[in-house]
């Protein structure tokens, strides 16, 4: 079982049905019958997601009389953009340098150096 943090939200998002149940939450609070409403599954397999969103920190339940609605937590959300910022600049430092490349050619070319 993992219990690193961050993998534990990566594996959580893994999947696109809890990303789409994230999504609807980050409307709102949500009971389960609302999260069930667009998927083709039984109420068992959306509480199923649900408890992997909550062991990851995405999604708490409170408690509003009979109904337990869902609510998105992002703390989790922000490490995980943080841990991508790094690449993030990575790729923004590669396309930066591409686009010099690219520019130098073209002035080559334009300039008849080539």
């Amino acid at each position: 079982m993992q219990t690193d943090p961050l993998s534990v939200a990566f594996s959580a998002l893994a999947d696109p049905t809890r990303r789409a149940m994230l999504a609807r939450l980050s409307a709102g609070e949500a009971t389960v019958n609302e999260l069930a409403e667009p998927f083709a599954m039984t109420l068992p397999a959306v509480s199923k997601h649900l408890k992997v969103l909550e062991r990851a920190g995405l999604v708490s339940r409170g408690r509003n009389a009979q109904f337990r609605p869902c609510r998105l937590e992002a703390g989790p959300l922000k490490d995980v953009a943080a841990w991508m910022e790094h690449y993030r600049r990575f790729w923004d430092d590669s396309f930066n340098r591409l686009d010099d490349y690219l520019r130098e050619i073209q002035h080559k070319e334009t300039s008849g150096d080539a």
